[in-house]
């Protein structure tokens, strides 16, 4: 029982309420309000809110709830479930039509257990005729259908959703909670210990750090890109770096994906020769376009990334011009601890304070679709 839950990382009070409601779910003269129709799952990225959500619908379709074991929680946590309707978007937004189909699906009864779980990861991605479309689902849902909503924060969701939901919120994981975490999964200690820091509680970030020394190796050239700018040149110069490396991972990691979507989707249109049966050509345009919409959203993720570890540099040395020296255990980037404490030597704290708060507004308007170079840029002598 509740075995399911064991995945999620330092959330034990998110657990507790969640234990609550599948017993309440299952115990037909439970006469508390602790389940109810739908949900919303909030909490950094990294934090666990779609493991949560996987879990949880697990446990709810489990007839021993959530043993972890059975063909009910392998193929829910999978999202493979008859009863489970996942939706992931890996383009920039959620549209309505998507929606639309999905509405009709929620609404069918289960098929093998006892509920049917539409999950939807991404809900802050939705549009705003998409959400005010799910609006009326999520008002209305069936008998036996409970929703499933992840989103960063509360005011990334229309307040008419939020409303209608129960809200709960995942807390980023300590760093000895995700050490220990990647310990157990044979990774040492000295690694676990370097990755679970350099990650800032992301878990699945901490793990790509862990296994990957190309990951590490592009993180400490974008953590020496703040040392190496100067003057106005050398920012756009970094600037410059940090777009096209975001460019090239994307491309390297969408281009044999993108060949092999395409070559499916033509053999499935029954493609002769160079010739496509009608209507073949106008599925491979609209699946060109979802992948130039992936394409994108991959170079903004990267950017993000990025983002962070140089805020992560710069919150190392605020940490120092505001504590002192004896601060070998709070630094997160220990591998430039000369380069950090140099730097907090001849600035102001108040100028790395302004630093770090022009960071956080270029992630805000690169997540508002501004130009990735030209934000970049801008930062870039922003940080000079």
């Amino acid at each position: 029982m509740f075995e399911v839950f064991s995945k999620l990382i330092d959330q034990a009070p998110v657990i507790e309420i969640l234990q609550e409601a599948v017993k309440s779910a299952k115990d037909s003269a439970d006469e508390t309000q602790a389940m109810t129709h739908a949900w919303l799952f909030t909490g950094p990225p990294g934090s666990g809110r779609s493991n949560a959500a996987l879990a949880f619908a697990a446990a709810l379709l489990c007839p021993d709830a959530g043993c972890g074991a059975c063909n009910h929680c392998i193929t829910a946590l999978s999202g493979a479930h008859a009863d489970v309707e996942l939706i992931r978007t890996e383009g920039l937004s959620i549209k309505i039509d998507e929606i639309r189909e999905l509405i009709v699906r929620a609404s069918w009864s289960p098929s093998v257990a006892n509920y049917r779980v539409v999950i939807i990861e991404d809900a802050d991605r939705l549009t705003e005729s998409a959400a005010n479309a799910l609006l009326k689902a999520v008002e209305e849902p069936g008998l036996r259908t409970v929703w499933l909503l992840c989103a960063p924060t509360l005011s990334d969701v229309l307040p008419t959703i939020r409303s209608r939901t129960r809200n709960l919120t995942l807390r980023t994981p300590s760093s000895q909670a995700v050490s220990d975490l990647l310990q157990r999964e044979e990774i040492s200690q000295h690694m676990a210990e370097f990755a679970a820091r350099a990650s800032q509680g992301h878990v699945g970030r901490a793990r790509y750090l862990a296994r990957s020394q190309e990951a590490r190796d592009r993180r400490a050239a974008i953590l020496k890109l703040p040392i190496a700018i100067t003057d106005v040149a050398s920012a756009y110069k970094a600037a410059q770096l940090l777009v096209e490396a975001a460019k090239k991972e994307a491309e390297e990691e969408a281009g044999k994906r993108d060949d092999k979507e395409i070559h499916d989707l033509k053999e499935a249109w029954g493609q002769t020769g160079t010739k496509l049966t009608q209507g073949g050509s106008k599925a491979v345009k609209e699946l060109e376009k979802e992948q130039k919409s992936r394409s994108t959203r991959m170079v903004r993720d990267y950017l993000d990334r990025a983002l962070l570890d140089i805020a992560s540099f710069y919150r190392d040395v605020l940490l120092v011009q505001s504590q002192g020296s004896d601060l070998s255990d709070s630094i997160i980037n220990l591998d430039m601890t000369t380069e950090i404490f140099r730097l907090a030597g001849v600035t102001a704290p108040e100028h790395t304070l302004a630093k770090i708060e022009a960071i956080m507004r270029t992630r805000t308007n690169l997540g508002h679709n501004a130009n990735a170079l030209l934000s970049i840029e801008a930062l870039m002598v922003q940080l000079r």
